[in-house]
């Protein structure tokens, strides 16, 4: 993958953004585990996982292909990208981007293979969400419904297909579960858009954030956070235990006062990391009490 080193390519793959992926596999697993008319099969939980990071990986690959020909992020304040910064090739980011599709791809087959080839569907439809999401000659990105493609895909999709390979059913259990997830997950895309506001209008990319301005998107990122832990009471109802992941709340704390306070720019970055943890920890203590 041209001359970068793999340490590039690692922050490339931008892995403060990985408990996106990992934290719906882990729910959706839980969800599985508590079933009764079912028994969580290893190899399927680690596919799903494959998927679901390879995914993620692809997406956030073709993201900084598609925004680095296109120009968008010549003046980021944010972390670095690959081609914007120089570190890649354009074409080298993009088999790269290809190259953790196709993994996804193989990975999926082999869960369609077990369980059925609807899952065949639900895969090339992820796939094309994420290399749509800015690439293409319309990408949805920049449209303003990158939000909608973050809760539908590592939200609702991701959490209720991490069960479904075990129990080959949607669970009720695995859909009202999905909503927190997903909205922590788009909480984590709500702040990335928010910081990069002034850079993204001079490029023509219209962002929700950008459509929606700075008051209402720290709003929104706000609203996020509290509607994770709202839907606990209704998880509550089918898993009482799921209420474990209220001790997750201390969390918010910080990246909440963060965005209230009016940070911008690069200071924004640590909401980002204290986003992405909250994300994890809720999820595995999420995980925890529904299969408890």
């Amino acid at each position: 993958m041209g001359t970068a080193g793999a340490g590039t390519w690692l922050v490339g793959a931008r892995p403060r953004t990985l408990p996106a992926s990992v934290v719906p596999v882990l729910v959706g697993t839980a969800v599985a585990f508590d079933a009764t008319d079912a028994d969580v099969v290893a190899w399927r939980a680690l596919a799903a996982l494959v998927v679901a990071l390879a995914l993620q990986v692809g997406t956030n690959y073709a993201n900084d292909y598609a925004d680095g020909v296109r120009g968008t992020d010549d003046a980021r304040v944010g972390p670095v990208r690959l081609v914007a910064a120089g570190l890649a090739s354009p074409a080298a980011v993009k088999r790269a981007a290809l190259l953790a599709f196709g993994v996804a791809g193989l990975a999926g087959l082999a869960l369609a293979a077990a369980v059925g080839p609807e899952l065949i569907a639900v895969g090339a439809a992820s796939i094309a969400a994420g290399w749509f999401y800015t690439g293409g000659p319309r990408p949805y990105g920049y449209a303003g419904l990158g939000e909608v493609f973050v809760f539908t895909f590592f939200g609702v999709v991701a959490t209720v297909g991490s069960a479904y390979v075990h129990l080959d059913r949607v669970s009720g259990v695995g859909l009202v579960a999905s909503v927190p997830v997903g909205l922590l997950a788009t909480a984590l895309l709500v702040v990335n858009n928010l910081r990069d506001v002034p850079t993204d209008a001079v490029a023509g990319k219209r962002t929700l954030a950008v459509r929606m301005g700075d008051p209402a998107t720290r709003l929104l990122y706000v609203g996020c956070l509290a509607g994770a832990f709202s839907c606990l009471v209704l998880v509550a109802l089918a898993r009482p235990a799921g209420l474990l992941a209220l001790a997750a709340l201390p969390l918010a704390r910080r990246p909440a006062m963060a965005i209230g306070r009016g940070l911008t720019g690069p200071a924004l970055i640590p909401v980002l990391v204290d986003t992405g943890r909250l994300q994890l920890v809720f999820g595995v203590l999420l995980a925890a009490g529904i299969a408890l």
